[in-house]
């Protein structure tokens, strides 16, 4: 990632979505990659000081995050208004936060961290509220409620964000990293959630001929499938069962399976000699192929987008107009 093309894309979002944290004091991540992002877009929209939580982790050393978060910062000159924590978030800097984003090292955001937030502080989520009821234990709502804490999901579907449109293409990448070709290709595709107009999409775009189911049936198995694609909705057990994947075996026997969404377990697939992408199983419910897959520009517009939520929570009700309405997903 050359960090001017990042520059470049926080200064577009910003721009975009009108983005303005001005005074605010920001509690979130510093992270590697496209995610060195988050306390900088929240600096460039106005935010007098970001607290960015990091700890060392396969992908950085603590000391490595910071240099790449300040340098980033420096570049879009707001280096003098980050600084970047080693560990997890204290109650001192929960108790001085106007905004907490639910980002990775700043999870979770349990009853014990919310009872220090003031009770003018806002929790942007960084996905739609759909997403909440998939398991995800990552905030503990009902405290936030009985708090008086305001928060809200992001509409990842706003025009601005529009990170659903990169679901096709991180399907391809993922399926192209397992030197599987999608034009002129049949694929089953199997989805039950938001996702699937704009995974089927994607990969027609890319040339597929894609058979759309919203749950598996053995009987759209057969020998001309090329993949099969999974992107069912987790449920905190397999999406599909040992006698699937043993029917996959047997009836599209030179098929891959690739798990987009929902939880395979690899070994059923080894024991039957089912070829399963990703090769390493992703953790349980996570998706099979990050956004940043595609590049850093979904990244960029989802924490982007999130920011823009807490920036309409922290406005008075009757001043929160039906454009900033449009960027925030009730839970």
């Amino acid at each position: 990632m050359r960090p001017e093309r990042l520059a470049l894309l926080v200064d577009r979002a910003v721009q975009s979505m009108n983005l303005d944290l001005s005074g605010a004091t920001v509690l979130t991540e510093a992270a590697t990659g496209a995610y060195v992002v988050t306390p900088v877009l929240a600096a460039v929209a106005g935010a007098e000081r970001v607290n960015a939580i990091t700890r060392t982790t396969r992908y950085g050393t603590v000391a490595e995050v910071r240099e790449q978060t300040l340098q980033f910062a420096a570049l879009l000159g707001v280096a003098d208004r980050i600084v970047v924590h080693d560990g997890a978030p204290t109650r001192e800097l929960a108790a001085a936060a106007d905004v907490i984003t639910n980002s990775g090292h700043v999870r979770p955001i349990d009853a014990k961290m919310i009872s220090a937030m003031r009770p003018d502080c806002v929790v942007p989520l960084m996905f739609e509220s759909w997403e909440i009821d998939m398991g995800r234990d990552d905030v503990d709502l009902e405290a936030m409620r009985s708090n008086g804490i305001r928060f809200a999901g992001t509409n990842e579907r706003h025009p601005a964000v529009d990170v659903f449109s990169y679901l096709g293409p991180m399907a391809v990448r993922l399926l192209g990293d397992g030197a599987t070709s999608v034009h002129a290709s049949r694929i089953l595709l199997i989805c039950d959630n938001p996702f699937r107009p704009y995974l089927e999409r994607g990969l027609r775009a890319a040339g597929a001929d894609v058979v759309m189911r919203s749950r598996f049936d053995v009987d759209d198995l057969d020998d001309r499938l090329d993949s099969i694609v999974v992107s069912l909705t987790p449920r905190g057990e397999p999406v599909l069962t040992e006698g699937d994947i043993a029917d996959i075996a047997q009836r599209a026997p030179g098929s891959v399976l690739v798990q987009f969404w929902g939880d395979i377990p690899r070994s059923w697939c080894v024991d039957r000699g089912v070829p399963c992408l990703p090769v390493d199983a992703p953790g349980a419910g996570h998706m099979g192929v990050l956004p940043s897959a595609v590049g850093p520009e979904p990244i960029v517009r989802l924490q982007a987008g999130g920011l823009k939520v807490a920036e309409v929570l922290r406005k008075p009700v009757a001043d929160r107009t039906a454009d900033d309405l449009a960027y925030v997903d009730e839970c």
